[in-house]
């Protein structure tokens, strides 16, 4: 969003096109790592589970108390940064966020059918992560552009953070309740 109040509507595109790339090569790590661990011990795995419901729920606590850090300055900065280095920029924050990781590690074991064949499963997962991460950043960039500073207030209000926080809380309980398949 930030990017896109800077440098309009296209010039996040080459972020979005960084981000991306960051985010397949961690979810490239995941699926590798929760390969081994589901041919290993189903213990782990499950155990991996567990522990990535009860991280939706942190995230979700955070977000309950903290709220939302959402930054819509209209700062112009660079107004011509290289479409190089907002790829770089980009792919460099998705890559070195361990909570990508961590989330991929979470979320994808809720929807693994162990007795089934892995890796059309992890393909459809990245697959759809992919595809939704790419409409949600164009779709953050697009709203940005678009509304400016408008919806500033409302964002950063704690009532924002309480709204998402509860989601992440209730999608983690969930998750965390649900058999096994």
């Amino acid at each position: 969003m930030t990017q896109s109040l800077q440098y309009g509507p296209v010039r996040p595109l080459f972020a979005i096109a960084g981000n991306l790339t960051g985010l397949l090569l961690l979810s490239t790590c995941s699926v590798l790592g929760l390969s081994t661990l589901i041919m290993y011990s189903a213990l782990a795995f499950t155990a991996v589970k567990v522990i990535g419901a009860g991280y939706l729920v942190y995230l979700g606590v955070n977000l309950w108390r903290k709220g939302l850090s959402i930054s819509l300055s209209d700062d112009q900065g660079e107004s011509r940064k290289h479409g190089l280095h907002l790829y770089i920029q980009g792919l460099l924050v998705a890559a070195t966020n361990p909570k990508a990781l961590v989330f991929t590690m979470a979320l994808f074991p809720q929807f693994i059918n162990i007795s089934g064949s892995l890796l059309p499963q992890f393909t459809i997962m990245v697959t759809t992560l992919m595809f939704f991460s790419f409409s949600c950043l164009l779709f953050y960039s697009l709203l940005a552009h678009h509304i400016k500073g408008r919806c500033q207030s409302w964002l950063t209000s704690p009532f924002s953070g309480k709204i998402f926080g509860s989601t992440f809380m209730g999608a983690g309980t969930l998750l965390a309740l649900a058999g096994h398949r």
